[in-house]
């Protein structure tokens, strides 16, 4: 372990402070909430700089209330804020600068880039895996660097992006159970558009859904930023014919409008009717069951597309990982917070309506852990998620039954945007300035494909560079 692991909260510790879980119901809450109690001399801090989750409910009737008891019983005065999804590299770049600020910050994408400026969370990592069983391999490669042998972060949770489509309309095209592969969207998705007036919802642009489609897209079509060795390997015939399959998409079922979407607008267009398809989270279908239900009757889910070859991967659309910056005086206290927020991952799982999927499938519900509807011999998370996926506690009166069953498969389908390598602070620094949605956009405005990989390609190999030098990235290419 390197130097801030040795400061850093002892095995024993552990144990004392996080393994004697002490029951408490949060007024309002259901499920029983497992706080663990310990008697402190005096009055600790700990600031949490916490992303505003799409689904509400998960900070306004858990994530909020439990941060609020669990400092009460542990003599921790808690502070949580909140920010919006686009702002948190901005507001971690700032504290850090500042050298004060938060002690825990979630971000939602892997902040490899981040990794000289945090601590090394080996320890809290190696606790939870002891504790809680293996984490999922996506959830470990967003996390660890294999180079520098560091957890720059601790991944707690994920969220399954499959493809998300209006039956009706695919049913009118004769495609009732949606597309199967890529080609499909260009087959039935332009007919789609042209006969029924409803485009396609795939993003080309600056924000976090275009750059999951862009890498799901290429691992689909066998090619990808780097090898599993980190070498640099996008320049190549198979990464030129997807971004020419992208030209071709957009030229036959969708408009311009996607070329400045948000990381909202393919969930609004999907909810006001105006997209067939949409490669997302069910967050938009959450969405439509509150604001247009007859609309979220209509979606359905299909897994990742396959590409030409019958390869199938998706992209994890949010991952969740907190980081320490080397500033914080309360580290040890966040790995204490961190461990019980693992503890209560059943709620996290619930009160984000199955949007949080757990980085540790094998943890075990705590006995007397109950008052969830329609969950029968649920012993583990991954029972609870199975259950969940198959019969949906929030499906709407009416609603088809078993919609979310094809998430079950989602980690053998979803993986980290490094594949198939690490998320490395190179390929951070790639997610981070949208070079891939960048060299979609510029392919479907009219560049050759083959200029836009090339370009893109002198971008990451000067990002890799950078890095290498710096003994971060591993890979001689």
């Amino acid at each position: 372990m390197g130097k801030n692991i040795k400061k850093g909260i002892s095995r024993r510790d552990f144990i004392k402070t996080a393994g004697a879980g002490v029951g408490v119901l949060a007024a309002g809450m259901g499920p029983t909430i497992f706080i663990p109690r310990q008697a402190r001399a005096a009055k600790k801090e700990l600031k949490i700089l916490q992303w505003a989750h799409f689904v509400p409910s998960y900070d306004s009737s858990f994530f909020d209330p439990f941060a609020k008891q669990w400092g009460e019983a542990n003599g921790v005065q808690v502070t949580v804020d909140h920010i919006g999804l686009a702002e948190i590299g901005a507001r971690t770049a700032a504290e850090i600068s500042a050298g004060e600020g938060h002690d825990l910050i979630e971000w939602v994408a892997p902040p490899s880039q981040l990794e000289p400026s945090v601590l090394d969370l080996t320890d809290v990592n190696q606790e939870a895996q002891k504790r809680f069983g293996k984490q999922i391999g996506l959830c470990t490669n967003s996390s660890y660097n294999p180079v520098t042998r560091k957890y720059y972060g601790f991944c707690h949770g994920w969220t399954i992006d499959p493809g998300d489509y209006r039956k009706s309309l695919w049913t009118k095209v004769g495609k009732p159970d949606g597309p199967e592969n890529w080609e499909d969207l260009i087959t039935y998705g332009s007919r789609i558009k042209k006969e029924l007036g409803v485009q396609l919802g795939i993003g080309m642009s600056q924000e976090i859904d275009s750059n999951m489609a862009a890498r799901a897209l290429m691992w689909s079509y066998d090619t990808s930023v780097q090898d599993k060795n980190e070498n640099v390997v996008i320049n190549n015939p198979r990464t030129v014919e997807a971004v020419e399959y992208m030209s071709r998409l957009y030229k036959s079922a969708m408009t311009p409008e996607i070329f400045s979407w948000s990381a909202v607008s393919n969930n609004q267009a999907l909810i006001a009717g105006r997209a067939s398809y949409i490669l997302n989270s069910i967050s938009a279908y959450r969405s439509a069951q509150e604001q247009v239900p007859e609309i979220a009757k209509d979606v359905f889910f299909v897994p990742a597309l396959k590409g030409p070859k019958g390869t199938r991967w998706s992209s994890e659309h949010v991952i969740f990982i907190y980081v320490i910056p080397k500033y914080s005086k309360n580290a040890d206290t966040a790995k204490e917070f961190i461990l019980a927020l693992l503890e209560n991952y059943d709620k996290a799982m619930y009160y984000s309506k199955l949007y949080n999927s757990p980085a540790f499938f094998d943890t075990r519900i705590p006995a007397g852990a109950r008052g969830y509807p329609r969950v029968m011999g649920a012993s583990t998370l991954m029972d609870l998620n199975n259950a969940w996926f198959d019969d949906d506690p929030f499906r709407l009166e009416g609603e088809a039954k078993g919609k979310l069953s094809v998430l079950k498969t989602g980690s053998q389908w979803c993986t980290n945007v490094g594949h198939p390598g690490p998320a490395s602070p190179a390929i951070g620094e790639v997610f981070s300035t949208f070079i891939l949605p960048n060299m979609i956009a510029s392919a479907a405005q009219g560049m050759k494909a083959s200029q836009a990989v090339l370009q893109a390609d002198k971008q990451i190999q000067t990002t890799f560079k950078a890095w290498r030098k710096r003994g971060l990235v591993g890979g001689k290419m």
